[in-house]
């Protein structure tokens, strides 16, 4: 969706075309690993990262939109999960993470809009903030394919722009594949020295 010529960021959920299971074991989640859901919507892949880093780990689900942590905060209380924390905030501005705390951040159907509106440099600046040496960063983006779900042709991004973008913010590209009919994610990791 387009709003004052800008990329809209529509907070709706990809729950119905992404298996979070597949996506999960993509980018190699494991327990006592501290995961941040950048872009998290109503969070359906928060919830499904929570029981992989179990007690142990860590879940930080981010988005600007409150209604959609919201609805996260009463899925949360519902199923009694204690190691979800729910964020309200803008991840172009500032993520209130500390510094090199996340061992995987995810980002689904989200850098499309930030590279649309050229926001991309704050969110990376942002995202390597937060991300351990040795972390990764994982991006899982509709194919660049038309007439196929997710935002219009124009505004969808290929592997090779993801790519461009991590490798210009230090991020060494270690993966990509298709991850669904309609998704391919890149998994980038942050160099150990870093």
């Amino acid at each position: 969706m387009e709003k004052d010529g800008k990329h809209f960021h529509h907070g709706k959920s990809s729950r119905e075309i992404l298996d979070p299971s597949r996506v999960l074991e993509t980018i190699e989640l494991k327990e006592g690993d501290v995961f941040l859901d950048a872009g998290a919507g109503d969070g359906y892949m928060s919830i499904a990262a929570s029981s992989i880093v179990g007690e142990k780990g860590k879940v930080y689900a981010v988005d600007i939109y409150e209604e959609s942590m919201n609805i996260l905060k009463e899925e949360i209380e519902n199923e009694k999960i204690d190691n979800i924390e729910p964020i309200v905030a803008d991840i172009t501005a500032k993520i209130p993470v500390k510094d090199k705390t996340i061992d995987k951040c995810y980002m689904g159907n989200v850098l499309h809009g930030f590279v649309e509106n050229g926001e991309v440099d704050k969110v990376m600046k942002e995202i390597r903030r937060i991300v351990k040496p040795g972390g990764t960063f994982n991006i899982i983006e509709f194919k660049k394919v038309e007439n196929a779900p997710g935002p219009p042709f124009h505004v969808k991004i290929s592997p090779k722009q993801v790519r461009k973008i991590v490798e210009e913010h230090n991020f060494e590209v270690k993966v990509v594949e298709e991850v669904g009919e309609h998704h391919y994610g890149v998994i980038a990791i942050k160099g150990k020295y870093d």
